[in-house]
C-alpha cells in the first residue's frame, strides 16, 4: 500500500505564469494562478505547477559538477515541427545538433531542461 499519491510536479523560476503560459502552448490545457503559484492543466488531465523562486538560477546543462536537477520528456509525433515550434515559443537549443537519435534537449524560458522525445 502506498503512502502517498504524486500531487504534482512543481519547478521552480522567476515568473510562474509566464512559464506556465510557455508549457500551455508547448502541451495545451489552461493556466491558473498569479505571480506567486500557477497551474497547468494539460487536456489528459494532468498538472504542472510553477512556484515564484526569488534569486533563481537555472540547472545547468550538461555539467557534472551541477546537477540539472530534473527535466521533462516530451513525447511528440515530429521531431523538426516540434522543434520549430518550441524555439518559437522562446525554448533555447541545449544538445540538438545530432539529428539521428529519437530525441533532442532544450531549455524552457527559465533555463530548465527538457527532451522532445520521438514517439
Amino acid at each position: 500500500m502506498a503512502l502517498a499519491k504524486l500531487g504534482a510536479v512543481v519547478l521552480d523560476c522567476p515568473d510562474p505564469r509566464a512559464l506556465a503560459g510557455f508549457y500551455a502552448e508547448v502541451l495545451g490545457g489552461t493556466v491558473e494562478g498569479d505571480d506567486e503559484w500557477a497551474v497547468l492543466k494539460a487536456p489528459d488531465g494532468r498538472s504542472l505547477a510553477f512556484q515564484a523562486a526569488p534569486g533563481f538560477v537555472p540547472p545547468k546543462w550538461p555539467a557534472p559538477d551541477h546537477s540539472q536537477q530534473f527535466h521533462l520528456d516530451l513525447t511528440v509525433d515530429d521531431l523538426d515541427a516540434a522543434e520549430k515550434g518550441v524555439l518559437a515559443l522562446g525554448a533555447g537549443p541545449l544538445d540538438t545538433e545530432d539529428r539521428s537519435r529519437t530525441w533532442r534537449v532544450y531549455t524552457d524560458p527559465a533555463g530548465h531542461p527538457f527532451c522532445l522525445c520521438a514517439c
